[in-house]
């Protein structure tokens, strides 16, 4: 049975190599990662996704799920690419206070929708990230210090499980699967939409303000005074920034969900710190939440490394200001704590670390030895400050799932894998076994 068998079986397209559009389909958000599928299918319907997963079995395929294409490893060769983003509805029970969002539906989407009621998702920096993977990883965003992981959010989910079935799962019908799916990534069933708890958003208050690199001792010295006193509703970011062509800069990044005029006074510090040559603070609507960081929202070649810090000791504050950025973009330090620090409804359990440190560079080959040559410094001189662990939607190319979970929650995913999926049909980008 080939895939002339399986384009019988669809509405959606069906690629294979040699297929005109076959390479522009294959490639990640991520332009620096190369993947090998044997084919790609671009689901029209919920019914595709089964036919899909229903082929995979038969045929003793297996199936790689990427709404956007953000988390892939390429670490997918001979696999089925199924790409969801044709399913990208995405409704709003106001009442009820839920967002249905199909599995290909962006948190840009939902923002926009969420804000004309005066509510919020728990959404990331980038609008365009998909909902799925990211809250499948847990999802770890601006207003986690406030209402915890993304995961926690989740009130039902509609898969395709591994014998190719649609089904609801709910805390009533699979409290596992529930757990295993809040957290736990996507080894467990093929996702075709989420129910998610939307949160009041009484206002919000958020930028970036940029200065010189000559003040990154001083910035840094407020980072840490605001974020030792921050309520869990304000989230302080600190950069610092070396792009090419460009002399060094640092940034804080603040988020304050709430009474506006609360958010400006509580970082009216950031008007002391002389010299800024961008402020871009303002009264915002949630739906414009991608506009504190403006990360790039198009493809693009990148290597990153994410580590859970400790503390901010001396130590750590020589390392991370030590040194040039370059050859990286962006040393990212995220103030993490609040409800981020309680236990969570699913397998992402609590983050206790109060800090995380993102390390970005360009991954473009004459540069890509090199970038991961100063991440792997940086890490190794961070030492104990690091503790191990990190968040699943963190990890990058060549790590494991492993380094997400404590022993006994990753003994648990595996046993319900085997349960759920003995055939390794269903794979997610890091997969638990």
């Amino acid at each position: 049975m080939g895939f002339e068998e399986l384009r019988t079986r669809v509405r959606g397209r069906v690629l294979t190599p040699g297929d005109a559009d076959f390479e522009q389909a294959t490639t990640p958000w991520n332009t620096a990662v190369e993947q090998r599928p044997a084919a790609v299918v671009e689901a029209a319907t919920v019914g595709d996704v089964a036919a899909v997963v229903r082929f995979a079995r038969d045929t003793g395929g297996f199936v790689v799920t990427q709404p956007t294409g953000h988390g892939a490893t390429g670490d997918i060769a001979g696999a089925i690419l199924l790409r969801t983003g044709q399913l990208d509805s995405v409704s709003i029970d106001v009442e009820a206070r839920v967002a249905l969002v199909a599995a290909g539906a962006d948190w840009g989407q939902v923002q926009a929708a969420a804000a004309e009621h005066g509510l919020t998702g728990l959404a990331g920096s980038n609008p365009v990230v998909g909902v799925t993977g990211y809250t499948l990883g847990g999802g770890l965003g601006w207003f986690g210090r406030k209402y915890g992981w993304a995961s926690n959010a989740v009130r039902a989910l509609e898969i395709v499980n591994a014998d190719g079935d649609p089904v609801r799962v709910t805390a009533d019908s699979d409290p596992e699967l529930l757990w295993a799916l809040c957290g736990g990534g996507g080894d467990f069933g093929v996702v075709t939409a989420l129910e998610v708890d939307l949160f009041p958003a009484p206002g919000l208050y958020g930028g970036r303000v940029v200065w010189p690199g000559t003040r990154t001792r001083e910035v840094w010295e407020l980072f840490r005074r605001l974020t030792s006193q921050a309520p869990d509703e304000l989230s302080v970011w600190f950069h610092r920034f070396r792009f090419p062509q460009a002399p060094e800069m640092v940034a804080l990044d603040v988020a304050y969900l709430g009474d506006p005029a609360r958010g400006r006074a509580l970082v009216a510090a950031l008007d002391g710190v002389e010299g800024a040559v961008s402020d871009t603070r303002a009264v915002m609507s949630v739906a414009d939440l991608g506009d504190i960081t403006s990360e790039p929202i198009a493809p693009s070649p990148s290597i990153s490394r994410a580590e859970l810090l400790t503390d901010l000791d001396d130590e750590t504050v020589r390392v991370l200001l030590g040194d040039t950025v370059a050859p990286l973009l962006n040393i990212q330090v995220r103030h993490l704590g609040g409800a981020l620090a309680l236990p969570g409804a699913g397998a992402r359990g609590p983050l206790t670390e109060p800090y995380a440190v993102y390390l970005l560079g360009l991954g473009i080959p004459e540069l890509r030895d090199q970038v991961t040559a100063k991440q792997q410094a940086l890490v190794e001189a961070l030492g104990a400050h690091i503790s191990g662990s990190k968040p699943y939607t963190f990890l990058a190319p060549g790590e494991s799932a492993a380094a997400a979970f404590e022993t006994e929650t990753l003994e648990r995913l595996r046993v319900l894998k085997r349960k759920v999926d003995a055939d390794n049909v269903i794979r997610a980008n890091f997969g638990v076994l």
